[in-house]
């Protein structure tokens, strides 16, 4: 299939993944429409999509305002649905917004889609976090389901609506489940987003970041192969009305990660503390996905080792850190 003037919508297309997945569709020659509410504590940053050739359209609006963003999800070839909270100690905190943000603005914006365009290509992103501390490895889909958070808790309501749709209205649509997804464009100036942002952030500045237990091990997803899932997601009809984990790169521990990116970027250094109790409650422990359903159906395959992705990751950050910091 050509992208070739094809109308595609992506919601939070000015945060981490988003932007990444619009800068490729635009270079396809997809015409997109991103829709974002420019939340910048939760990664929106117009500098994800400075200097984009061709320009892409913006609709600065929740994406549950149903008058506003009705034309564009109208018109939609395709929608990727990556508007969210991912702060776990933020919706735990403030547990009503993040009602609002995951779970209510979803099931508004299913609505529009569902009175205006039934017929649309539909990948929403979703978390491998509602899974919780996992009963065994690797966590495949068949495990159970046991949020460890309000975030959590929220995003299984929001994916389970999307099903639910695309089962009872017949709407095309597939759910991801992402594990820890890094690389340009990530917010780094702070935790809300990922821990591995701000372990980036003391690298480039040579400082010195903590490891919060060591031995839990966990996989990583660079952005690009992250951005490949979608869009073979897309463009497979077999993956309409399921949910799939998304892997990557083989699990390290965070020690093993720690070192490897201190040795990577030359600079930084860590220190090794006891997990903080109020973080302790809410971590899944050791997480490492099955998405040999995913690679079956699909043929999608991570392209970037974990070296080469942080590589990447810091030269991007070294070049352009002022507009994340």
């Amino acid at each position: 299939m050509t992208w070739q003037g094809v109308p595609v919508v992506v919601t939070g297309g000015m945060g981490f993944i988003g932007s990444n997945l619009v800068r490729r569709l635009a270079g396809l020659g997809a015409r997109v429409t991103v829709i974002d509410r420019m939340l910048a504590q939760y990664g929106a940053n117009p500098f994800n999509l400075a200097e984009l050739v061709p320009p892409v359209q913006l609709i600065e609006a929740d994406i549950g305002a149903e008058a506003v963003v009705a034309p564009a999800l109208g018109e939609a070839a395709f929608v990727f649905n990556l508007a969210g909270q991912t702060s776990h100690m933020d919706s735990m905190q403030q547990p009503l917004e993040d009602l609002r943000l995951n779970q209510e603005a979803n099931l508004r914006f299913l609505e529009t889609l569902r009175r205006t365009n039934p017929a649309a290509r539909v990948i929403f992103s979703s978390t491998r976090q509602f899974y919780g501390p996992p009963q065994y490895l690797p966590v495949d889909e068949k495990h159970p389901i046991a949020p460890p958070d309000i975030n959590g808790i929220h995003k299984y309501a929001a994916e389970a609506y999307h099903m639910l749709f695309a089962r009872v209205y017949g709407q095309r649509i597939t759910a991801l489940r992402l594990t820890n997804v890094f690389g340009p464009r990530m917010r780094i100036r702070d935790a809300k987003q990922t821990f591995l942002g701000i372990w980036i952030r003391h690298a480039i500045q040579d400082t010195r970041f903590e490891v919060w237990g060591g031995e839990q091990k966990r996989d990583f997803t660079y952005v690009e192969d992250m951005v490949d899932a979608f869009l073979a997601a897309a463009l497979s009809e077999t993956t309409i009305g399921r949910v799939y984990n998304i892997g990557g790169c083989p699990p390290v521990s965070l020690l093993e990660l720690a070192e490897l990116l201190v040795r990577i970027a030359g600079s930084g250094a860590y220190d090794r503390r006891e997990f903080p109790a109020e973080r302790k409650k809410i971590d899944i422990g050791d997480y490492v996905a099955d998405d040999s359903a995913f690679r079956a159906v699909t043929g999608w395959r991570p392209r970037h080792s974990l070296d080469e992705g942080l590589a990447e990751t810091l030269a991007f950050y070294r070049a352009h850190a002022a507009h994340y910091l």
